[in-house]
């Protein structure tokens, strides 16, 4: 991967073929894909990996740690937190009420917390908060809310369970474990993305 951009204002690797516009904010050790496209006035954390073909619009802010899959498109009003997994050509969207012809339609802001995952082709309709450490499974059409550490799956996407941090399946009930850590990381096991950071 050769650098787009010879300025100290972007510390980050960008592919040849990637554009990255003036001036957009990409943190340290960020690297930039063939062909994404990342917009003026975006703002995209320390450490991410921003894969082939992703789109980050102006706008749009991507915390530390990230990784954005081959094919997503993070709108405007679209906010994510850090160490957030976003599979290849999940979608994202910004308006609840699309017209080809409208001259007055507004964003509606979506929020990703830390540590979300979400799962290859989900869409997320705009006007979500996604919890920290929630699990969004693949295909997944999110049209609410979705809490702290819960997995949804399905259209439209429904409660499948709780998960740790780490991913890992703690529970299938209905509400919310008193204390979501999987057998592992209460016998003491370090914090995977703490360990790299």
């Amino acid at each position: 991967m050769t650098s787009a951009q010879q300025s100290t204002r972007h510390p980050a690797a960008a592919h040849e073929t990637a554009i990255v516009e003036e001036p957009a904010t990409i943190g340290a050790g960020t690297r930039v894909w063939h062909h994404a496209h990342v917009r003026t006035g975006a703002t995209i954390g320390a450490g991410c990996v921003i894969g082939k073909n992703v789109f980050v619009d102006a706008g749009a802010v991507v915390g530390d740690r990230c990784k954005i899959q081959n094919n997503v498109s993070v709108y405007n009003g679209v906010t994510l937190g850090s160490d957030v997994f976003v599979g290849p050509s999940a979608v994202f969207t910004n308006d609840l009420r699309p017209r080809a012809a409208s001259a007055d339609w507004s964003i509606t802001p979506t929020v990703v917390q830390d540590g979300a995952s979400i799962g290859a082709n989900a869409t997320i309709v705009c006007g979500t908060v996604l919890g920290t450490s929630c699990m969004i499974a693949a295909g997944s059409v999110v049209t609410r809310d979705v809490a702290p550490n819960q997995v949804v799956a399905g259209n439209p996407a429904r409660h499948h369970g709780w998960v740790c941090a780490c991913g890992e399946l703690i529970s299938r009930d209905a509400e919310r474990p008193e204390d979501p850590i999987c057998d592992r990381h209460r016998a003491g096991a370090p914090d995977d993305r703490t360990a790299e950071a």
